[in-house]
């Protein structure tokens, strides 16, 4: 297996470990992310980070009914999610995936480029669900310097869709996760 994939594998057990450990009366609190309650974080999270992780190694649309679906919603949703990631990985398995192309909303990228963008959605909204819930995420540290890579590769281009805020300032030396953190505009400190 690649490199980015070993990656994408790290950050999905984390992110599931973390959807586990959510309490259904937590659903309801706001989350760290600006007017999104934890629900509707961990439905973006299990419809990007495992819905659409399978969908762009297949090159196939997401189904509205699951763009509108409310995955919290539903008993069992972080076991299923769990199940999701299992399958999207799998599907990163198969050489095809990493081949060619994937349309980005009209703008193609190339296959390892878009793993590498789902590698930091995993990551980062894995990370906004733990502090959101009180819990740790942690990364091995080539992970988390693979995750800093492509946060600063992207960042600006985020930045424009306000899918980042503006940089956090934190030491330069400080843990690579942190640091990827903070480059999308996320407070890596309590």
């Amino acid at each position: 297996m690649n490199e980015i994939h070993t990656h994408l594998t790290v950050c999905a057990a984390e992110a599931a470990r973390v959807a586990r450990a959510v309490a259904a009366e937590q659903l309801a609190a706001p989350s760290v992310c600006a007017d999104w309650t934890v629900r509707e974080l961990a439905n973006h999270l299990v419809l990007y980070s495992a819905h659409g992780l399978e969908h762009r190694a297949l090159r196939t649309q997401l189904p509205e009914e699951t763009v509108q679906r409310d995955f919290a919603g539903e008993d069992g949703w972080a076991e299923a999610y769990a199940a999701q990631l299992d399958r999207a990985l799998a599907a990163w398995e198969k050489p095809e995936a990493w081949e060619g192309d994937v349309d980005m909303g009209g703008s193609p990228m190339p296959a390892a480029e878009i793993a590498a963008m789902l590698v930091e959605e995993l990551a980062l909204h894995g990370w906004d669900l733990a502090r959101s819930t009180g819990q740790d995420f942690t990364l091995p540290e080539d992970t988390a310097v693979f995750l800093l890579d492509v946060v600063e590769r992207y960042a600006e281009m985020y930045r424009q869709y306000e899918g980042f805020a503006a940089v956090v300032e934190v030491a330069a030396d400080a843990p690579a996760l942190d640091r990827a953190l903070a480059a999308s505009g996320r407070n890596p400190k309590p």
